[in-house]
């Protein structure tokens, strides 16, 4: 499961908002909500124009949209107590990859030079953040 969170985190590639200690019953945002707070957080950071803007909204709602139906599936198989065969780890693995590498081919479309540059650079340092944050979390549970 770890694995799973691991890379549909890494498919979003982006931000994740509003941390709030503890997980009770905290609302998720909608797969809208977080595109819109997404594209507001890039709109700041690289500049981008209403054109850029118009087009990253949809690239993100539909990724956000099939990782939040991903994630209500993987949810149903997981409280049906169903586990993943190594066969479906592996679909789901090369799938996720898929998608990232869509993304960052449209992204490079839509972004000027340095602007995609400065995206890529700020994925890189979520990502680490994140594997840093992970690791430190798994020292302190083994199981």
């Amino acid at each position: 499961m770890k694995t799973w969170i691991l890379t549909a985190v890494l498919l979003v590639g982006f931000n994740v908002f509003a941390q709030h200690g503890g997980r009770g019953d905290r609302q998720r945002l909608t797969a809208e909500q977080r595109t819109e707070l997404q594209v507001k957080k890039l709109t700041l950071e690289l500049d981008l124009n209403d054109s850029q803007k118009a087009n990253v909204q949809k690239l993100f709602l539909d990724k956000n949209k099939k990782v939040e139906t991903a994630m209500a599936e993987h949810k149903q198989n997981r409280e049906a107590g169903q586990k993943l065969t190594d066969d479906q780890k592996f679909e789901m693995k090369s799938k996720m990859l898929d998608e990232e590498i869509t993304t960052k081919a449209e992204m490079k479309k839509i972004l000027t030079k340095d602007q995609y540059e400065k995206w890529e650079k700020m994925r890189a340092e979520k990502k680490n953040k994140f594997e840093k944050r992970s690791k430190k979390y798994q020292k302190g549970n083994k199981r």
